[in-house]
């Protein structure tokens, strides 16, 4: 299988979740591991991804006091547009 085209450090950071959820198509997939395998930058932050998720996984809602799920949700409310739109 060929890849198409390399992905850009931008890209695999918008990907990196379906790609640790195994929902990206097979040549998305290709690419991503092809950018991580020569791109130490990416390889770091996907490193750090599978950690957060290693730490943080198995919090419950009842493990986040309000004070702290405040203070998250303001810290991402400027993540995304309004409209719920990327």
């Amino acid at each position: 299988m060929r890849v198409a085209e390399d992905i850009s450090c931008q890209e695999l950071v918008e990907l990196v979740t379906d790609y640790l959820e195994g929902a990206l198509s097979p040549e998305d997939h290709a690419r991503f591991e092809a950018h991580v395998g020569t791109c130490d930058g990416c390889g770091a932050y996907l490193a750090e991804m599978r950690e957060t998720i290693r730490l943080v996984g198995g919090l419950e809602p009842a493990h986040i006091s309000p004070e702290a799920e405040r203070a998250l949700r303001e810290a991402f409310r400027g993540f995304f547009p309004p409209n719920g739109s990327n």
